[in-house]
C-alpha cells in the first residue's frame, strides 16, 4: 500500500471522523514535552508493524515528519492504511492543534 500524506487538518478529520490512531513515533523525552491529545506512543526503534491488528487508518507522527515517514513506509508494507502527518509535531503545533504533556498540562514540542 501507499503512504499518503495528511496535514494537521486533516489528521484531527481523520480521527474524528474514522476512528484513526495517531501514532507517536519519537523518544521519550520528546513525547514527555508534549504530545498530541490521545495520541499512542511507540519510539520507532521499537515499532512493529504486526502489532497492529487495526482496520482504522493510521496517522503516524514525529517532530518534523522525517521519522514518521519511514513509520509509515514500514506500517504500509504491511497492509495498513497510514498516513505520515506532513510537518510534524511541528506543524501541528503551529496550526493551533493542542499539545499537552501526560498530565494534562499544556505541553511544547521539542
Amino acid at each position: 500500500m501507499d503512504v499518503l500524506e495528511v496535514d494537521s487538518t486533516g489528521a484531527m478529520a481523520l480521527v474524528d471522523k474514522s476512528g484513526a490512531i495517531l501514532l507517536d513515533v519519537r523518544e521519550d523525552d520528546e513525547w514527555a514535552a508534549g504530545h498530541a491529545p490521545g495520541a499512542v506512543h511507540i519510539r520507532l526503534g521499537d515499532l512493529d508493524a504486526r502489532t497492529f491488528e487495526t482496520t482504522a487508518p493510521i496517522v503516524a507522527v514525529c517532530r518534523s515528519g522525517g521519522r514518521s515517514s519511514s513509520a509509515a513506509t514500514r506500517l504500509a508494507a504491511a497492509g495498513l492504511t497510514v498516513y505520515n502527518l506532513v510537518g510534524g509535531m511541528g506543524a501541528w503545533q503551529r496550526s493551533g492543534q493542542p499539545v499537552v504533556r501526560d498530565d494534562g498540562a499544556p505541553g511544547t514540542v521539542i
